[in-house]
């Protein structure tokens, strides 16, 4: 492959993945989401002589559909790339000299928000002490950010979870929200300029990158054809362009599917749970307590959870013991619809 040819291949990649990103609702604001590449926070001096400090964010799975979005561009084995959609386009525009200077500039701010060199660099340090082991912890923003997005979020990095989990997810979290929206600015700042110089004629990109769907709207579909339907092992057509064998019956009304519906309301493999969770004790139960405070070895034991409990272990107990509750509990009884379902419900507050 030509020179040419391949970053021309890395500006289209760029540009549909970029054009996914621009349509994440986080940037539907753009002041707000510029804002958020900064540190907000309100500051109140107390009585005491103590200060606090509010910092707000979106909600958790916003950011996080947003790094999801994201990190293709900032993975440096992708074809969409930040780095090689920026070095292409300094390549398409090596004579001109402005634009020239406007990659470099871009690159050097790029690394140093998104991927920056020391810890100086990151923005803050979070530095805690634990006072009953006298242990110390410090770590960087932007360490705290990769945490959250590759520990929690798009992978389940051992070491970055390890590093970061004594800071707790929050503040990993606060760490990674104006990377991520620093990262969507720069992502869309970069995906205009290749549509300017698109229309100046300088990149001969294929229009369909710039046209193409790249999210959706709505998602409920909607469409007018011809539906066949049979059990499930029966022989499927040969092509799209055939007629279907004969032991496949056209779809006429919702009501033909009936035959074909599974037990489980279309679920089609069963959960099984182990036959002693229907009988666990409630993580309550103070019989399940020592005259010190502490847990029995053979409750524990029954419970599955070794000893000593490792952390967190009562939450998943609770939350397998509530489960364990709701499966065995009767069904719900039907709901009769209101006189008035079809008038506008009023907003009760």
């Amino acid at each position: 492959m030509s020179v040419d040819a391949q970053y021309q291949e890395w500006l289209e990649a760029y540009v549909v993945r970029a054009r996914r990103v621009e349509e994440h609702s986080l940037a539907a604001n753009w002041d707000a989401l510029v804002a958020l590449t900064d540190i907000q926070m309100s500051v109140v001096q107390l009585d005491d002589g103590r200060t606090r400090i509010r910092q707000e964010f979106p909600a958790e799975e916003v950011v996080e559909s947003a790094a999801a979005r994201l990190r293709p561009i900032l993975l440096e084995g992708d074809a969409c790339f930040y780095r090689k959609a920026l070095k292409a386009v300094g390549y398409f525009c090596r004579a001109l000299p402005q634009d020239t200077e406007w990659v470099r500039a871009t690159r050097a701010e790029w690394r140093k928000r998104v991927d920056p060199a020391t810890a100086e660099e990151a923005g803050y340090w979070v530095v805690i002490n634990n006072t009953t082991t006298g242990e110390n912890h410090g770590l960087d923003r932007h360490k705290l950010a990769m945490a959250w997005i590759y520990g929690d979020v798009v992978h389940h990095d051992t070491e970055r979870r390890q590093e970061g989990d004594v800071f707790g997810l929050l503040e990993r979290f606060r760490g990674a929200v104006p990377l991520v929206a620093w990262a969507m600015v720069g992502t869309i700042e970069l995906l205009n300029y290749i549509r300017a110089l698109q229309e100046d004629g300088i990149l001969q990109l294929r229009q369909e990158v710039f046209e193409e769907r790249v999210a959706l709207k709505s998602t409920t579909l909607e469409y007018t054809g011809e539906v066949f339907f049979a059990p499930a092992g029966t022989e499927p057509p040969a092509n799209a362009s055939t007629s279907p064998p004969k032991e496949w019956v056209r779809l006429r009304k919702e009501g033909d599917l009936a035959p074909f519906r599974n037990e489980f309301g279309g679920q089609l493999m069963r959960v099984v749970r182990s036959p002693h969770m229907s009988a666990l004790p409630s993580p309550e139960d103070e019989a399940a307590r020592t005259p010190a405070g502490g847990w029995k070895r053979d409750q524990l034991a029954a419970w599955g959870v070794p000893s000593p409990p490792p952390k967190g272990w009562k939450d998943e107990l609770t939350e397998r013991w509530k489960a364990a509750r709701q499966d065995s509990a009767p069904p719900p009884l039907p709901r009769a619809a209101p006189a008035n379902y079809d008038q506008e419900t009023p907003d009760v507050r």
